[in-house]
């Protein structure tokens, strides 16, 4: 079973909390729930990264009272899963922006991310305060930085050189689910997912499960995947000594 990369957009927190009417900040606290048994079942699906879109730069335009929730959230899983964490094998990054992370979700971050350096069943990626197009930006502007010092010529800079400042070596996006019913990538690994399958689900986020991912998981595995070229036809010979 190869390894595969999947992202997530989990939408819905805030439409869960209002079908159960409560307030919007208990959809966040359920959606903990949801990421924590994705995170579980995700090495038995044959996921080795996992990229989670937690937390939107476009976010910051939320009422202040939800934006501070959401940060306590983060602060809390990492302090209450990282033992946990430790244990399954999973490593913890985070991507996008940190100045502007509140002082203790990310002490508690980068205390997770130290923790859990060595493991290597699943590699756990959240994205807080990020933006694609920032990040492609920031790329950019280090290959420039770069031929600015003569570190590098212009003439070194091709696709493979920016995907490798742009992503530290992680690999393209093979799936990408997004929850809750919305069909667009919203700012969410724009480079990375060029040649992505895109799986779209109903289920809100704070009701989805590892079950609802080994669902998309078996949908991407039906697909085929050709990255522009051809699927090749078995020759006569192949076929006739296929079972069946």
């Amino acid at each position: 079973m190869s390894a595969i990369h999947v992202g997530i957009i989990m939408d819905g927190n805030g439409r869960w909390a209002r079908t159960h009417n409560q307030p919007r900040w208990r959809g966040h606290f359920a959606g903990v729930d949801s990421v924590r048994d994705t995170v579980r079942g995700s090495p038995d699906l044959g996921v080795h990264t996992l990229t989670l879109y937690a937390f939107s730069s476009d976010n910051w335009k939320r009422p202040a009272a939800e934006v501070g929730r959401l940060f306590w959230l983060l602060r809390e899983y990492c302090r209450r899963e990282r033992a946990e964490l430790v244990e399954n094998g999973v490593r913890v990054t985070s991507i996008g922006r940190r100045d502007r992370i509140p002082a203790s979700a990310l002490a508690e971050l980068r205390r997770t991310e130290e923790a859990t350096t060595g493991g290597t069943r699943l590699h756990l990626r959240l994205a807080i305060d990020y933006s694609a197009q920032w990040a492609i930006a920031e790329a950019a502007r280090g290959l420039a930085a770069d031929v600015y010092a003569g570190r590098r010529s212009p003439e070194d800079i091709s696709v493979t050189s920016f995907a490798a400042m742009l992503t530290d070596g992680v690999p393209p996006v093979d799936l990408l689910v997004r929850t809750a019913g919305e069909q667009r990538l919203s700012d969410f690994l724009l480079w990375e997912t060029a040649y992505a399958e895109l799986y779209f689900t109903e289920v809100l986020w704070p009701d989805f499960r590892c079950a609802d991912l080994c669902g998309a998981m078996q949908e991407f595995r039906r697909r085929e995947r050709r990255f522009g070229g051809l699927v090749s036809a078995p020759t006569p010979a192949a076929a006739a000594a296929a079972p069946g």
